[in-house]
């Protein structure tokens, strides 16, 4: 039986129209990602499920028997209460009965009227059974196995949660709903501050899962691993596809051939993401695959636009072959050592993957590779005439007063590609036409991270820096991003999480590690 139903629903916000006339319903069991470009209105079905948004028609249904837990990128614990009574607190019933079994028991060691302890060992009896029904022994295990899972170390789970970064308190925020136990978890984003283990955790968690799930992300392996249907919100639609991300990608893919009616580069990239799909499971190495990819499509009569454009822009760039040398670095907080003794070089067309679990110095290489930071020991040098492009410097830097295809078209390869090129690349990125004039300051976060990537990507830089570049797009402007970055004749250095985008662009991986420190290794 379905707990929750959307029937016939229609949502406008003013005149603009976000879906219409879709059906969905979902049952204890079943696991269901929810995709589509960014403003599709994923997360607006998640406000019209938990009634804080009403539909323009047709009518949304809850089960009010069940509980439903909600976690979104954004979801913040807040409060004096450490990460540890705050979970605690989860399960006041039960720390309810342990202390009056601890009063009990102080009782039993000095009570001498047979009476008296009949009654506390009956009610003894009593709570025992009730903390059987809870689950109650388990409790203290369960909270250390998630907020331990979730990255938690002794110091960070006592803080109070007000003194925690954004990004832990996020991860609280998280441990705190799947502690709770709902009936029907809605997820939007809950990798985006997560490492690989963390990550790998929240997979095995969901899958042991019995109650119902919708899920958005734009973790692609996540999906694989987690979900039983998809849905594609597309041209105002529900479209649904059972099976996982991969099953989604092959029946799009036949779907798309049936229908015939689609545009030439959404086609190529679904093309492209089966190949990375069917590479990922022959184990191939990401640069095997790259050549193969590259030697295939140098071979087919008819070139695809994806492929064709992003190699026109980069035709002229030409770059020597060795980049920046690392030699020796490390790096000191207050006495706390971050990293020691790393030295590596980029070369040109090396795709670095800084991997490793979170606070283990990642985004500090980043610091310092990108002269945020200088190092404590050792050396970063940059080759003469060498430039580098650092996303997050270049969403910082945006113009607000600056239009969206200005921003781009003015600016590094922008200057000489023809402007047609440059727009056609940004709709690609998921901009509309009358997105192309909007002024900076107007758009949405997601928005400007993908102007920002896109002058990234056409800065003419030797080397492109990306710190979880993934969290901020789509799945179509990742494909987009993955394409440009596979056919970049520089070189590419990114932290990253993500392990579907990991095994599609990497060539070498710099791990961290807290135990063996940190290791370079080809892929």
């Amino acid at each position: 039986m379905s707990v929750i139903r959307l029937e016939n629903v229609t949502k406008k916000y003013e005149e603009s129209l976000i879906f219409r006339n879709i059906y969905f319903r979902i049952s204890q069991g079943e696991r269901v990602a929810l995709i589509g470009r960014n403003g599709a209105g994923k997360s607006t079905v998640f406000k019209l499920i938990l009634g804080k948004e009403e539909p323009t028609d047709g009518k949304v249904e809850v089960d009010p028997q069940i509980n439903i837990g909600y976690f979104s990128q954004f979801s913040e614990l807040q409060g004096s209460l450490s990460v540890q009574q705050e979970l605690e607190n989860c399960f006041e019933q039960v720390a309810l009965i342990e202390r009056e079994l601890q009063e009990i028991g102080e009782k039993l060691g000095v009570v001498t009227d047979d009476g008296e302890m009949d009654r506390l060992l009956a009610r003894q009896a009593e709570l025992f059974e009730g903390m059987e029904h809870l689950n109650g022994w388990n409790v203290s295990v369960e909270i250390n196995t998630v907020l331990t899972k979730l990255g938690f170390n002794e110091v960070s789970r006592n803080q109070p949660v007000d003194e925690l970064s954004g990004g832990w308190r996020n991860r609280a925020a998280l441990a705190k709903m799947l502690i709770e136990q709902p009936d029907v978890v809605l997820l939007d984003e809950p990798t985006n501050y997560l490492d690989i283990e963390g990550i790998a955790w929240l997979e095995q968690w969901l899958y042991r899962f019995k109650g119902a799930m919708i899920l958005v992300s734009h973790d692609r392996q996540f999906i694989d691993k987690v979900v039983t249907k998809t849905i594609e919100i597309e041209n105002y639609h529900f479209q649904e596809y059972d099976g996982n991300y991969t099953d989604y990608i092959r029946k799009k893919k036949m779907r798309k051939k049936e229908l015939d009616r689609q545009f030439e580069w959404e086609e190529e990239l679904l093309l492209m993401e089966a190949e990375a799909i069917d590479s990922r499971a022959s184990k191939k190495s990401p640069k095997d695959r790259l050549s193969r990819q590259l030697a295939e499509n140098k071979k087919r009569i008819e070139p695809h636009p994806v492929n064709v454009l992003i190699t026109d822009i980069y035709e002229r760039l030409r770059f020597p072959d060795r980049l920046c040398e690392v030699k020796n670095i490390g790096q000191v907080y207050e006495e706390r050592t971050i990293f020691q003794d790393i030295s590596f070089d980029i070369q040109k067309e090396d795709r670095y993957v800084i991997a490793g679990p979170n606070g283990s110095g990642k985004s500090t290489l980043i610091k310092v590779l990108t002269g945020q930071e200088k190092p404590a020991s050792g050396e970063v040098t940059w080759e003469k005439g060498v430039q580098y492009a650092y996303f997050n410097r270049m969403w910082e830097e945006l113009d607000p007063k600056d239009t969206v295809s200005h921003a781009v078209n003015t600016y590094g390869l922008g200057l000489d590609a023809p402007r047609k090129k440059v727009n056609k690349f940004l709709s690609m990125l998921q901009f509309s036409e009358a997105d192309l004039s909007k002024v900076i300051g107007n758009l949405s976060g997601g928005q400007k991270a993908r102007v920002a990537l896109a002058k990234c990507l056409l800065s003419g830089a030797a080397v492109i820096i990306l710190d979880e570049p993934t969290n901020h797009l789509d799945l179509t402007s990742i494909q987009v991003m993955e394409q440009a970055l596979i056919h970049f004749p520089g070189a590419v250095v990114t932290v990253s999480h993500d392990r579907f985008f990991i095994d599609k662009i990497g060539t070498k991986m710099l791990t961290f590690d807290p135990v063996s420190g940190v290791t370079v290794q080809s892929l």
